[in-house]
């Protein structure tokens, strides 16, 4: 039997790695260190931290509490400092203070098991059974930094730039490949427009950002098919299955359609909630293929909704004819001056058409491909062999109880990976509910693990 785990490194200080650091606590696990490179995003990542003021959770407080085994947590945070109840849908910048809170407030009661480090890990060295940690900056917080065991909390990689588009052609500006990076209405005037690439949760954010900025131009959100996210609405309660729908996407589609029939689309998919991880995990390669191509941009849009007023002001701008929602595939963009020519095709259509804009902001989401990721620490993990794409290339592979999976298909019982980068294996784990059961799971191996040492955990 190895050594027990009695230190784990955290690497990645967003949701997901915060969440797990408190549960190791809670569950009176190993102590740990939590990593982040951006002081902005301790606790908060790019979801919370970026966020305007107007930027809202797509979700009920209600169903937000962070702590698994206590659901009413973040309800009486809100309710104690007079911010909503359980039916609000609570500004993101709110819930980002909620989460550093909970992180402090865990931190002050338990400085010796958990403390924080400001840097950005580089790659991972073995040292015995464990690893130590190599740092960009020799003078990181983290520097010298061992562990028994290390988790990746990485988060979701920085979206990928469409075909068609080539930065180094554009003037500077005119091209935004993240809509979180500085101000996308920088420079713009009334008389411009604004091309996002992309319809979903991220072009609606952007939408009210350049709402939010000033902006009185015309903004074109584009996707392969124009699908906008549905809003929420109050709805009688939903009955969750229990047992999954044949694996067949025929036959989900087929169920789905049924259930709406009787309970409302948005009772349908709700009530698929409990078993979404085990009908992915039945489901073969192909199947998972057909579903990412054909059906995920409608489960999306139905799964991943707005809040109520959000979509009265997405609603307000698409009337006053100052955002519009487009389908149609770019097929290249041409520089002009300090703006560029889009020319593109739209859905159903032959002929390709022509759009001039002031700016392109890429509003396409987070992606999964390491191949084509610049992250240093990603890229030695790679070329090291520790790790390897999942089957679509859309996260990391794992397996059931999170250890990486590397290059040869072998498991390293002291590294591990939770967050979206694990989709690939379970697919819905972006959202809280999921994201706080992974920790939790994790959290009680890893407290286990102290004890009886770290192998087979």
């Amino acid at each position: 039997m190895t050594a027990g785990i009695e230190h784990v490194a955290i690497i990645g200080g967003g949701f997901a790695g915060t969440l797990l650091a408190i549960n190791l606590v809670r569950h009176d696990g190993p102590r740990a260190t939590l990593i982040e490179r951006r002081a902005n995003q301790l606790a908060r990542g790019v979801a919370y931290s970026a966020a305007h003021a107007d930027h809202l959770l797509n979700v009920r407080a209600g169903n937000m509490s962070a702590l698994r085994d206590d659901p009413d947590h973040f309800v009486r945070w809100l309710v104690s400092r007079g911010a909503g109840d359980a039916k609000t849908f609570v500004p993101r910048r709110v819930y980002g203070d909620y989460l550093r809170d909970l992180l402090m407030e865990t931190i002050a009661a338990n400085p010796a098991r958990l403390s924080l480090a400001k840097g950005e890990v580089i790659g991972l060295d073995r040292d015995g059974p464990g690893y130590r940690l190599r740092m960009a900056e020799e003078g990181s917080d983290g520097a010298a930094l061992t562990a028994d065991a290390v988790v990746l909390a990485l988060g979701n990689l920085p979206p990928h730039t469409p075909p068609g588009i080539d930065p180094a052609t554009l003037a500077e500006g005119c091209y935004r490949e993240d809509p979180w990076a500085g101000d996308i209405a920088e420079g713009l005037g009334d008389d411009d427009q604004v091309l996002l690439v992309g319809s979903g949760l991220t072009a609606i954010d952007a939408a009210l950002l350049l709402d939010a900025s000033g902006f009185g131009g015309r903004t074109i959100a584009m996707s392969r098919r124009g699908l906008l996210p549905r809003r929420h609405a109050d709805a009688p309660p939903v009955t969750p299955l229990r047992e999954r729908p044949a694996a067949s996407l025929s036959t989900l589609v087929r169920h789905v359609r049924c259930a709406a029939q009787e309970q409302g689309w948005r009772g349908a998919v709700d009530a698929l909630r409990p078993v979404t991880q085990m009908m992915w995990g039945a489901a073969d390669g192909a199947t998972r293929a057909r579903f990412l191509r054909h059906v995920r941009p409608y489960w999306d849009v139905h799964r991943h909704r707005l809040a109520p007023s959000v979509a009265d002001r997405v609603e307000a701008l698409m009337a006053a004819g100052r955002l519009a929602i487009t389908g149609g595939k770019l097929v290249r963009v041409e520089p002009q001056g300090q703006g560029a020519v889009v020319h593109w095709r739209p859905r159903g259509a032959e002929a390709v058409e022509t759009l001039k804009v002031a700016r392109i902001v890429n509003c396409t989401g987070p992606q999964g491909d390491l191949l084509r990721s610049r992250e240093p620490l990603i890229r030695h993990l790679l070329d090291a062999g520790m790790i390897r794409p999942d089957a679509l290339r859309i996260g990391l592979e794992v397996d059931a109880q999170s250890h990486v999976v590397a290059a040869d298909g072998g498991v390293d019982d002291r590294l591990y990976c939770i967050g979206p980068m694990t989709r690939g294996g379970l697919w819905e784990v972006v959202a809280v509910p999921d994201l706080r059961q992974q920790n939790w799971e994790l959290a009680r191996r890893l407290a286990h693990a102290q004890w009886v040492g770290g192998e087979g955990l």
